[in-house]
C-alpha cells in the first residue's frame, strides 16, 4: 500500500507539472495547431527523447557538474545561444509571412515530423534549466534500501518521461483537432502562424537568459 502511494504521489506530480504551460508545451501546441496531429506527435517525441538525455545525465551525476560550474553552465548555455539565433530566426520569419506584406520573407516549407522531432530534442537537451529540474525533483523520491540511487534516478527519468510522453501526444492530438475545427478560417489561420512564429522567438529569449538557480 506505501509502494502504491508512493508511485501515484510521482506520477501525480509529473501530470501536474506536464499540464502546466511551460515552453516545451507552448512548443508541442503551436506546432499542432500549425501543422497538424503528425508534426505535433512528432514535437512532443522530440521532447520528450530530449528529456530522456537528462534523466540519464542527472543519473550520471553530470547535470549535479552542470549545476556545480558556473563554466560548464556558460558552455551549455552558449551553445544553445547558437540554436537561439536559428529559433529567433524562424519565429521572425514566421511572424513576417503572417504579417502579409509582400516585402516580408516567405515562411519557411512546413516542417516534417523529422525536423519536429529533431528540434524538439534540441529546444530540450540545450536549456540548462531542464537539467536543473531533474536534479531537483528526481532525488526527492529517491527511497533509502531500494538500491543504488544512481539508478533509482534514471528509473523515475525514464518513467517520468514515459508518463510525460502521454500527457504531452494527447495534448498535441487535441490541439490539432482544434486546429480541424477551425480550418478554413483565414483570421485563424494568420493568429496560428503568428502564435508559431512568437513561440520560437520565446523559446530562443528564455533560452539567453537561463541562469543556474533552479
Amino acid at each position: 500500500m506505501h509502494d502504491l502511494s508512493f508511485w501515484l504521489m510521482f506520477v501525480g506530480a509529473v501530470v501536474a507539472l506536464n499540464v502546466s504551460p511551460g515552453p516545451d508545451m507552448m512548443y508541442i501546441v503551436s506546432r499542432s495547431l500549425n501543422q497538424g496531429p503528425r508534426v505535433g506527435v512528432a514535437s512532443a517525441v522530440g521532447v520528450c527523447s530530449g528529456a530522456l538525455v537528462h534523466a540519464l545525465a542527472a543519473a550520471l551525476g553530470l547535470s549535479a557538474l552542470l549545476a556545480a560550474s558556473a563554466l560548464a553552465f556558460t558552455v551549455l548555455k552558449y551553445v544553445g545561444a547558437v540554436y537561439l539565433v536559428y529559433l529567433v530566426y524562424l519565429g521572425w520569419r514566421a511572424l513576417a509571412s503572417a504579417s502579409g506584406d509582400p516585402a516580408a520573407p516567405e515562411a519557411r516549407p512546413p516542417a516534417t515530423a523529422w525536423q519536429a522531432w529533431r528540434e524538439g530534442v534540441l529546444i530540450d537537451v540545450l536549456n540548462p534549466k531542464v537539467a536543473l529540474f531533474f536534479i531537483a525533483f528526481l532525488p526527492q523520491f529517491v527511497r533509502p534500501g531500494h538500491g543504488d540511487p544512481a539508478w533509482q534516478i534514471l528509473g523515475l527519468g525514464v518513467l517520468l518521461v514515459a508518463v510525460s510522453l502521454v500527457v504531452e501526444v494527447a495534448i498535441a492530438l487535441l490541439a490539432a483537432r482544434a486546429a480541424r475545427a477551425l480550418a478554413g478560417n483565414r483570421r485563424v489561420a494568420v493568429w496560428l502562424t503568428r502564435s508559431l512564429g512568437a513561440v520560437l522567438i520565446g523559446l530562443g529569449v528564455r533560452l539567453a537568459f537561463a541562469e543556474t538557480k533552479a
